[in-house]
């Protein structure tokens, strides 16, 4: 049974809570300072103190030593030590009466090497040495010394000489250098995005509010109305209680908007922050409109910049560079060990080492080897598999490259596709809203002249509402749409005139 006193408490209990909400919502929102940022601005703030692009700017830089550390293997070797040996012999008694006397021998040797590397598998190597020997035999002091310098070259001419486990690295450092480049531009791009697509809902969310206060300043406006005819007692008490029963239906309305608002602003509070609590001062405003800017598409040319710009098809590209730089190293592997080797330098020797250096400055006692070696795995079962399971991966990553490519075609056809749905969708909603502008005014002009009922006002009202939150819906769809087919694309930094240099320094 339908009770009108009882139904007038519960409707006043709903209105006094939700101005009580709407109150509380506003003095919060005093005390903080307003900041409106533009989608430049967060993207901006974004690029400077996002935590996660902080962390993966490092990787470039990671990689960068990684390849500066490879050209290690150049690094000439230099080695020197000296060595002090001593020996003693006693004295011994032969057959037939002879004696091997007592002796005593010391040794102080100095060697010396510098070695290198090339480019082309030569080493190189400069050695110097020299050794004073000096002690006593047969009771007679005895002293001399020896030295020498030299020069020595080995030259691969089969296995290592195209590539050796040094170029080897830094190619392959070389190649994940500019893999780890097209990472972090993804990284970057996939941030943007999800960024674009936040701030596109707060724009959303903030436009919702202003929605749902036209809904509730109509709703009002009715109930007051409404109330004013009652008390001349041209209307029924029952037109009145629906009036307020809608106005406290929006007033919840306007909260849950305003509380779905404050919940993205925090959504992109954190994307453009570095983590400290400065932010929770600011309220974020977002400056900027919904809109629906016709669009020209062109899928040829959208197909020809996601195959030629996104990071991720290049990260594959790279992969197969990578496999390629492996198999060559594998198969140069397969040939026997062949080496051509030379040693060229002087001797000399005397009482001190300065007789010895004398004689090497002069150049007078050359000593010279060349020659050739040959090693050859028989089986050699290791490096055959080894290039054979490369041949294998290569295979493989060539056919998740096609594999990528379709993906990339697809779903630029369905962006496009999405888009352009999107797009229809907001001159419809449009057309909708303009339409239920008109016919609530017009209900509303037949009810002043009593020839419609506040139900059927109440009913245009909403539709209204609804409406004008399908347009802002549909203008939040389009343009993330739009994004992400930028994303797939690999055009999102230029589209949003962003200038990156993601290379490592």
């Amino acid at each position: 049974m339908f009770h009108p006193d009882r139904t007038m408490r519960r409707l006043s209990v709903l209105l006094a809570l939700a101005a009580m909400a709407l109150a509380a919502r506003g003095q919060t929102n005093s005390l903080l300072e307003v900041r409106e940022l533009s989608l430049q601005d967060c993207i901006q703030l974004c690029l400077q103190s996002n935590l996660s692009l902080q962390i993966d700017r490092y990787n470039p830089q990671l990689a960068l030593f990684t390849l500066q550390g490879a050209y290690g293997g150049y690094d000439p070797s230099l080695t020197a030590s000296g060595q002090h040996d001593h020996s003693e012999s006693g004295a011994q008694l032969l057959g037939g009466g002879f004696t091997i006397p007592a002796a005593t021998s010391d040794d102080n040797s100095f060697s010396s090497s510098l070695g290198i590397l090339t480019p082309l598998g030569s080493s190189f190597s400069l050695r110097g040495n020299a050794v004073d020997t000096y002690g006593s035999s047969e009771g007679a002091p005895f002293e001399n010394s020896a030295g020498s310098a030299s020069f020595t070259i080995n030259q691969p001419l089969l296995k290592n000489f195209w590539i050796d486990s040094t170029r080897l690295g830094i190619r392959v450092a070389r190649n994940r250098l500019k893999y780890s480049e097209q990472v972090l531009r993804l990284q970057i791009m996939q941030t943007v995005t999800t960024l674009e697509n936040a701030y596109y809902d707060l724009l959303y969310a903030k436009a919702n509010v202003v929605v749902q206060e036209k809904a509730l300043e109509l709703a009002e406006r009715l109930a007051l109305e409404n109330k004013k005819k009652l008390e001349i007692g041209t209307m029924a008490p029952l037109d009145l209680q629906s009036a307020e029963a809608q106005a406290a239906t929006t007033r919840a309305a306007l909260i849950a908007a305003r509380t779905q608002l404050a919940g993205q602003e925090r959504t992109v509070k954190q994307m453009i922050t570095d983590g400290s609590l400065g932010w929770s001062k600011f309220q974020l405003v977002p400056t900027g409109k919904l809109t629906a800017a016709k669009q020209s598409f062109n899928v040829q040319d959208s197909w020809s910049k996601g195959l030629t710009l996104r990071p991720d098809y290049l990260e594959a590209k790279l992969d197969i560079e990578k496999q390629g730089i492996q198999l060559k190293y594998d198969k140069n592997q397969l040939f026997p060990e062949l080496d051509v080797f030379g040693t060229y330098g002087y001797s000399g020797n005397g009482t001190v080492y300065s007789d010895v250096f004398y004689q090497i400055q002069r150049t007078e006692q050359r000593f010279y080897t060349y020659g050739a070696k040959i090693t050859v795995p028989l089986a050699n079962i290791t490096a055959r598999n080894a290039f054979k399971g490369d041949k294998a991966t290569l295979q493989q990553l060539v056919l998740t490259l096609v594999q990528l490519e379709q993906t990339i075609t697809v779903n630029i056809d369905n962006d496009i596709a999405n888009a352009r749905s999107s797009y229809d969708q907001v001159l419809a909603t449009r057309a909708a809203r303009q339409y239920e502008e008109a016919a609530l005014d017009a209900e509303q002009k037949k009810l002043d002249n009593g020839k419609s009922t506040t139900y059927t006002v109440l009913q245009v009202q909403r539709d209204l509402t609804n409406a004008r939150g399908s347009e802002i819906q549909a203008l939040d769809t389009y343009d993330k749409s739009l994004a992400q087919l930028s994303l797939d694309e690999g055009t999102t930094l230029e589209r949003l005139d962003i200038d990156l240099d993601v290379q490592a320094k």
